[in-house]
């Protein structure tokens, strides 16, 4: 017994070593082992044909490394505990992972079920019918006078078809029905339900080949004509459809759904346990969903903590927005003069005084909710604004009065009386004036001290050997 326990350890030793020689460890990122594979199939996706930015494989390792820094960074942080992870993480798994419990017999029963329901229904209010109509339409305003024409109408038009006129032909000159006319008047195959009341009663009462008397209904008269009638369609003929409305209709989450509630009760465990089963598996046989689920899996992770770190940390932090543009002020310059103020339109040339008065002394961002309140507070707007940071070409209003531009000011109906208030800056005075720029910038620059902070914090091991083997072994 010895010997044989010790022969299955040997075995499994070589297992490994030759799964490790099929894809070494490429590196390591806190201890955590990143494989060759999983380094390709990450270097490939974002490096593939149309990829305008092409890394080279030295190029993308840096990018790759501080994706996993990030990541490790994530789990030390205990991100990946929370609720919310889970439950997004749960979801994308079960979208790649529930469809497999979903076989060709298991959608093909599903078919035949709801076949069955449907031809049990149809079948017993009365079957379908294939009727053809001529109809001469009746406005439901119509007055007696007119409603009287077009029952002359019907009545003439079933005198003709009595005397042995073509139902077809006649369909085709006569009836108001444009879609059936073109077919001679024939309609499609209807169940009870599917059409007019009215329309529907006569129809159910003829036989095959039979003709009714002109029958009134809400759109007007109809002669009818049943040209075919019987039980539900064959299996065959609608059996396309069927999978098609399942497709449709998402029913094969339905039957994955049963499927794991089955297999959950019979083996006394959770649905939760069969799909996280069913994930190993099926990512052992397929690395590239492996990795598809992974990178899911650390993507969440990462948008979490590179908002909470930089993003959204970054936005907020209007300390450390002011101090970043009065550190690099110069990059900020502008190659010529702005106007930081508004343009306006108002009716009453009172309310040119009264705008520039109302936003007097009071900061630029607060400028919109006061001229709101004061202005514009209810039904009647009293005037119309552009507000912000203009360049020449911006607005022909401030190119007129501020850059002195032989501009064109097109005149706005109901507020003729134009103006404008504000500053002509020949360079920013703060970071709001820029902040479309200075913002982008601080969060990059934040990211890059939080990556040099994490690359002194978590210990990172390249096999150089094994990089060299990336996409050409």
């Amino acid at each position: 017994m010895k010997n044989l326990f010790t022969a299955v350890l040997l075995f499994l030793a070589t297992a490994a070593a030759a799964q490790n020689a099929n894809d070494p460890i490429i590196m390591t990122v806190n201890g955590q082992p990143v494989t060759r594979s999983e380094f390709e199939y990450s270097y490939n996706k974002n490096n593939a044909e149309g990829v305008i930015d092409k890394k080279s494989v030295d190029e993308y390792l840096d990018l790759f490394i501080n994706y996993k820094l990030k990541v490790e960074a994530a789990k030390d942080a205990h991100l990946d505990t929370l609720t919310s992870f889970k439950q997004e993480f749960a979801s994308y798994r079960d979208q790649q992972i529930r469809p497999a419990f979903v076989e060709d017999a298991d959608v093909e029963a599903e078919a035949q079920k709801i076949y069955q329901e449907t031809q049990h229904r149809i079948d017993s209010m009365g079957g379908m019918v294939k009727p053809a109509h001529i109809l001469i339409l009746v406005s439901q305003r119509a007055t007696q006078e007119q409603q009287d024409a077009a029952k002359v109408r019907i009545d003439s038009v079933y005198q003709a078809l009595k005397a042995g006129a073509d139902f077809a032909e006649l369909a085709r000159k006569v009836s108001d029905d444009k879609g059936s006319a073109r077919n001679g008047g024939e309609l499609p195959w209807l169940t009870k339900g599917q059409t007019l009341p009215d329309f529907e009663k006569a129809a159910f009462a003829l036989e095959v080949g039979q003709m009714s008397e002109p029958v009134l209904s809400q759109v007007g008269y109809h002669v009818i004509k049943m040209i075919d009638k019987g039980g539900f369609f064959p299996y065959d003929s609608v059996h396309a459809d069927i999978l098609q409305f399942i497709e449709q209709r998402n029913l094969r989450d339905g039957i994955a759904e049963r499927k794991l509630g089955e297999i959950a009760e019979a083996e006394g465990t959770t649905k939760e346990a069969v799909l996280e089963r069913k994930m190993n598996e099926m990512t052992a046989e397929d690395s590239d969903l492996k990795y598809l689920i992974q990178e899911y899996h650390d993507g969440l992770l990462l948008y979490e903590i590179s908002n909470s770190t930089v993003w959204d940390k970054a936005a907020k932090d209007e300390a450390g927005l002011a101090n970043y543009f009065k550190k690099n002020k110069k990059k900020y310059a502008w190659d010529e003069p702005r106007f930081k103020g508004m343009a306006y339109h108002v009716k009453d040339k009172a309310d040119v005084k009264a705008v520039k008065n109302a936003v007097k002394g009071l900061p630029f961002d607060k400028w919109a909710e006061k001229l709101r309140t004061t202005f514009n507070n209810d039904s009647v707007l009293r005037i119309r604004v552009e507000k912000g940071i203009f360049k020449k070409g911006d607005n022909a209003l401030v190119d007129r009065e501020i850059f002195k531009k032989d501009t064109v000011v097109k005149a706005l109906e109901k507020f003729p009386i134009d103006a404008v208030y504000g500053k002509k800056l020949k360079a920013p005075k703060d970071y709001q004036d820029v902040r479309g720029q200075v913002l982008p910038d601080y969060q990059e620059y934040l990211e890059k001290q939080w990556v040099a902070e994490l690359r002194k914090r978590y210990t990172v091991i390249v096999d150089d050997a094994v990089l060299k083997t990336v996409n050409k072994h």
